[in-house]
C-alpha cells in the first residue's frame, strides 16, 4: 500500500473516530434527560448545544415522539452507525485502489 493509501486510511479513522465520539455524546445526553439535570450546569449546557441541532433536524422529518418518549437519539445513533460503516468501507476501498 502506498503512502497516500495510508494517509487515506488515517483520515478515515479520524472521521469515524469523531463520529463515534459524537455517538457517545448523544447517548450521554439521552441518558441525562432521564434524570432531569440542572440546566445551568456547564456540562449539560454543552451537551444540549451539541445535540439539539441534530435532534431538531431529525424531528423536522420524522415524528420521533412515541407515547411520550422521544426516539430522536435512537434514530441519530442508528444513522451515525450506518454512516461509520459506509465511510469505513469507502475509505478502505479508496486506500486499496491507490
Amino acid at each position: 500500500m502506498s503512502d497516500l493509501g495510508l494517509v487515506i486510511l488515517q483520515l478515515g479513522g479520524l472521521f469515524t473516530g469523531l463520529i463515534n465520539i459524537y455517538i457517545w455524546v448523544v447517548i450521554i445526553a439521552a441518558l441525562l434527560s432521564f434524570v432531569n439535570p440542572d440546566p445551568y450546569n456547564p456540562i449539560v449546557q454543552f451537551l444540549r448545544r451539541v445535540t439539539d441541532p441534530a435532534y431538531k433536524l431529525v424531528r423536522r422529518y420524522i415524528s420521533t415522539n412515541i407515547n411520550g418518549m422521544d426516539l430522536a437519539p435512537l434514530v441519530i445513533v442508528i444513522a451515525l452507525q450506518v454512516l461509520v460503516i459506509l465511510l469505513s468501507y469507502l475509505f478502505n476501498v479508496l486506500a486499496k485502489s491507490i
